[in-house]
């Protein structure tokens, strides 16, 4: 007689507690903009007017987030210096991901406002998410759950090993 497969299967994540006992807090760009423990906040580089850093609730593994240091909510509102810098930071990101975690393409944007899903309306940041061919997995399509393979700790410690080594 085989044997039957049971009707669910396990999937185990045990990383993922990072990311239910992080919770941002109100201000958490400008505390991540103002702290010098970039570690702490996952701050990659840091530029006159912008700074990258990981998503604490990414979309997949390696989303970035482009941020001025100065807080304001909308495109019209940053000065043409900033406006360059947040896009050749977002550039520098794309060079980052590809060489370190091989990503295929990238989703990049901006939510404006909480209506188009700003989670920090007050504090316009640039989304830069890795894709790779083929991610759309059954996970995904059928019960709307994306899996991130790695925790923010071990990938915050590639991408800067990365970054200091003059791969990007």
């Amino acid at each position: 007689m085989s044997e039957l497969k049971p009707l669910f299967e396990s999937l185990w994540a045990p990383w993922r507690v990072e990311y239910f006992e992080r919770k941002p807090e109100p201000g958490f760009l400008r505390a991540a903009a103002e702290s010098a423990n970039d570690a702490e906040h996952f701050v990659l580089v840091r530029r006159k007017s912008c700074f990258l850093m990981m998503n604490l609730y990414p979309y997949a593994a390696g989303h970035l987030m482009v941020v001025p240091y100065r807080e304001v909510g909308r495109l019209t509102d940053l000065t043409d210096g900033e406006k360059i810098e947040l896009l050749d930071i977002g550039g520098y990101a794309e060079r980052l991901l590809e060489k370190v975690i091989k990503a295929d393409g990238f989703n990049i944007g901006w939510n404006v406002g909480s209506s188009a899903g700003a989670g920090a309306a007050s504090h316009l940041h640039l989304h830069i998410v890795p894709r790779w061919n083929g991610d759309h997995n059954f996970m995904t399509v059928l019960s709307g759950t994306r899996i991130i393979p790695e925790g923010l700790g071990p990938l915050y410690d590639k991408l800067r090993a990365a970054i200091e080594s003059g791969l990007a």
